[in-house]
């Protein structure tokens, strides 16, 4: 704590997954070879989508993009957890936890808007096969990703701004193992009834009714392929359920976490888990095996390495 008009705290501490040491140690191994294995499954994205120039259209473009996002959203909170979960002081300084926050919604607003971009993508591949070229060009599918990020800063800095003026004056004890809105908020020394409710209509309301929203699209380009037959059609078929996956993978959490009271339940962690560590290691999962230009390519890309180390 430190002293200036009242007191006012410069660190929280964690609480994290589990106060078990050799449970500590089990969750360890576990996420680590969680996060390791996400790491190189969106890196893998990325070098096949970048050196594979068949790839270099709108649909496997923002892919990569949402690859670079989750790799950045995963960093933000599993090396801390990893370290807090070997250690037996587990803190983070109020300007740390912050930050942390920012570039938390930063991704994940930014990851929200990808995914809304792919279903348009999707939808102008469908419904509009002749003109799509011409709608998702090049230089427009850059500023849809640019747009995406946009939309993350805009949003995180809205989440950001609300935190800052609050007067942390203790306690400081964080019943998880990352920084974010709810629980934080639930420590400011003053009344934040209103501005719960606030971010409640922010974060959560909005997340539900652009996931509804993102379904109810899904749904009709779905209705549009029931008249496609043949390879193309099945493929379109198997891209968009993967679409559906990842979106409802990236949502239910997030409604889970910012649509009702902040409150603490017993699941939260679990979900927290999920949301933050797991999500993005089953998103190449998903789109990798089920596309099968991009495990051609991922094949042609191992080759390519192969050839290079053995020349």
């Amino acid at each position: 704590m430190e002293l200036g008009n009242g007191t006012r705290v410069n660190e929280f501490v964690f609480l994290g997954l589990t106060q078990s040491e050799d449970m500590s140690l089990v969750l360890f191994l576990f996420l680590c070879s969680v996060y390791v294995t996400t790491l190189l499954g969106n890196l893998l994205i990325v070098a096949a989508v970048t050196w594979e120039a068949r790839l270099h259209v709108p649909m496997y473009l923002l892919l990569r993009n949402l690859a670079v996002l989750d790799i950045c959203f995963s960093s933000i909170t599993a090396p801390k957890v990893l370290v807090d979960l070997l250690s037996r002081k587990k803190t983070i300084s109020y300007t740390n936890c912050m930050t942390q926050i920012f570039f938390f919604h930063l991704l994940g607003g930014a990851d929200i808007f990808s995914l809304s971009v792919m279903a348009f993508d999707r939808y102008v591949a469908i419904s509009r096969p002749l003109h799509y070229v011409t709608i998702m060009s090049g230089g427009r599918c850059v500023a849809l990703i640019a747009v995406s990020w946009l939309g993350g800063f805009i949003h995180s800095i809205v989440q950001v701004s609300l935190l800052l003026p609050l007067p942390f004056c203790g306690p400081n004890v964080l019943d998880t193992f990352y920084c974010d809105v709810p629980q934080v908020l639930k420590l400011a020394c003053t009344d934040t009834f209103i501005l719960e409710l606030l971010m409640i209509s922010n974060n959560g309301l909005v997340t539900t009714l652009w996931f509804l929203f993102l379904l109810v699209s899904y749904a009709v380009i779905l209705m549009m392929l029931r008249s496609q037959g043949g390879e193309a059609g099945r493929k379109a078929v198997s891209t968009c359920t993967s679409h559906v996956a990842v979106v409802t993978l990236h949502f239910v959490p997030c409604i889970y976490v910012y649509a009702r009271p902040f409150t603490a339940l017993p699941s939260d962690k679990a979900i927290s888990v999920t949301f933050t560590v797991i999500s993005p290691l089953l998103n190449p999962l998903i789109y990798t095996l089920r596309n099968q230009e991009m495990k051609s390519a991922i094949r042609r890309l191992k080759k390519r390495l192969m050839s290079s180390e053995g020349t």
